[in-house]
């Protein structure tokens, strides 16, 4: 027997499902549930809803929902792309003005949102009303979605400025889906858990799980280590999903203590590199998984590498799975040596994403069905991927270039450092050398006795010129590091 043929939106395939097994829970969230029939009613009801109140084929829409609104935001995300439009999430976590900014960018023509409201900075004509306010239809579906249609516009995590808009199409979100049973991702879990916002890259393929996959998907309401723990107990969980500051702040707490994990088969990292002794704690918390690092972005979804982390090797995130979709090159655009860093390239297997509005971003990121990640990387000769950086974190000291990566490996290996980053600042000769903000256990670190633990793991240009202490580190709702906000802690400390 021959397989299905791919669904071409993600509409086709909640339509799929729904048939097939309507009362199967798709997706948990606290104490709310929704199965794959009700997640198409409503939906279709919805997209009648939106197409009565004049929505036309391409006006985007804006989904403002909270962590325990995941329920009502997947409904809402396929009610608006089943009625033509295009899904904008926006995470309730944003600043005003970067959630204004988005709307205002992506020129949605009106916001749906739970019970937190709409943001409150919207430009005028733009419509606010939740789904209850919206009229809705009964009977079948619109019409499914061309594949080719554009069907979202997700924003980038902002790190360095103000985020951009990335357009996919419905055949790029549905990429790698499928509409035979037998090949279900995931068929070694009953549930898969994750504590990812809404309108992150991460919470989103999260959302295509709860779609495509065997497990049915919890969403934690809100990431504490004590929750999130006896949310893995209580839904005997396979699949975990983390990011690199979840990880850490588990792993810091008592909360895996005395509990039953054994049915965990998978811990899965994304959306940032994570450290190599935070990747050797996770394995031996989980003893019976395997640790995954997923390596993608926002614009070159659905390319994604899979490394599974050998602990045996842990300077490295893990070998990929394949290297038919990776290429390194030097800076002629040439492929890099065995060994050697170079920039790293991941090849979309579908229509790639494009930036709104910026061809000049464009040109730099996408070439072809090629993109540019922005790391800098190697492959050794056993295949395995080494991170090397972020291309802009890069510190350049002298006659050196510094890997923040490596320095942040190195202060996370010291017991009593819980979280850090590593960064650069000005010198008058050098042009830069490395900073680090630390995030002790308890307590201060005494500062010679850290850089003697340091001389044996980093060089001498390597090792932190200025450590700052702090309780926490700047991230945005994604969990990155803002590092631009690093060198505020930094002069606000030299302020007098």
């Amino acid at each position: 027997m021959s397989p299905a043929a791919p669904p071409g939106s993600l509409i086709e395939l909640l339509v799929h499902r729904a048939a097939l097994h309507p009362d199967r829970v798709a997706l948990r969230n606290g104490p709310r549930a929704l199965d794959f029939g009700t997640w198409r009613d409503r939906a279709a009801a919805l997209a009648h809803g939106l197409l009565a109140r004049g929505l036309r084929p391409g006006d985007p829409v804006g989904l403002r929902y909270g962590s325990t609104e995941w329920t009502d935001y997947a409904v809402a995300y396929c009610g608006v792309q089943w009625a033509g439009g295009i899904a904008v999430p926006l995470s309730d976590r944003l600043a005003p003005a970067a959630a204004a900014h988005t709307v205002e960018d992506s020129r949605c023509a009106g916001v749906l949102h739970g019970a937190g409201g709409p943001p409150p900075r919207l430009p005028a004509g733009s419509w606010r009303a939740s789904a209850e306010d919206i009229g809705t239809g009964a009977g079948d579906g619109p019409p499914l979605p061309e594949p080719s249609a554009p069907a979202q516009y997700l924003y980038t995590s902002g790190t360095t400025g103000l985020p951009k808009g990335v357009r996919a199409s419905h055949a790029n979100l549905a990429h790698g889906c499928t509409l035979d049973e037998r090949r279900r991702p995931l068929r070694h879990s009953r549930t898969f858990l994750h504590s990812f916002p809404i309108g992150t890259n991460a919470g989103q393929t999260m959302l295509v799980n709860c779609l495509d996959t065997a497990a049915t998907g919890v969403a934690a309401p809100q990431f504490t280590p004590l929750r999130f723990a006896r949310l893995i107990e209580e839904h005997a969980v396979g699949s975990v999903f983390l990011v690199p500051a979840t990880a850490i702040e588990l792993l810091a707490s008592t909360a895996l203590t005395r509990r039953d994990l054994s049915t965990v088969k998978l811990v899965g990292s994304t959306a940032a590199a994570l450290p190599q002794p935070v990747a050797l704690r996770l394995a031996q918390a989980f003893p019976g998984a395997q640790i995954v690092n997923y390596y993608t972005s926002t614009e070159a979804a659905p390319a994604q590498i899979t490394l599974l982390f050998d602990p045996g090797r842990p300077d490295s995130p893990g070998r990929p799975a394949s290297l038919a979709q990776l290429r390194i090159t030097d800076a002629e655009g040439r492929p890099a040596a065995t060994g050697e860093p170079g920039e790293i390239w991941l090849r979309s297997p579908t229509a790639p994403r494009a930036y709104l509005g910026a061809p000049d971003a464009d040109a730099e990121v996408f070439r072809g069905r090629w993109v540019r990640m922005g790391d800098i990387g190697r492959l050794d000769a056993d295949g395995y991927l080494h991170l090397l950086d972020r291309e802009r974190d890069v510190i350049k000291s002298g006659a050196h270039k510094v890997s923040t990566i490596q320095v942040e490996n190195a202060l996370h290996a010291h017991p009593d450092v819980a979280d850090a980053a590593a960064f650069g600042i000005p010198h008058p000769v050098l042009g830069s050398v490395v900073a680090a903000v630390v995030v002790p256990r308890q307590g201060e670190p005494d500062i010679p006795r850290l850089r003697a633990f340091l001389l044996d793991r980093l060089a001498a240009h390597e090792l932190p010129a200025r450590i700052l202490f702090r309780d926490t580190l700047p991230r945005n709702e994604g969990g990155k590091v803002l590092k631009r906000e690093l060198h505020r802690l930094l002069d606000d400390e030299a302020t007098p």
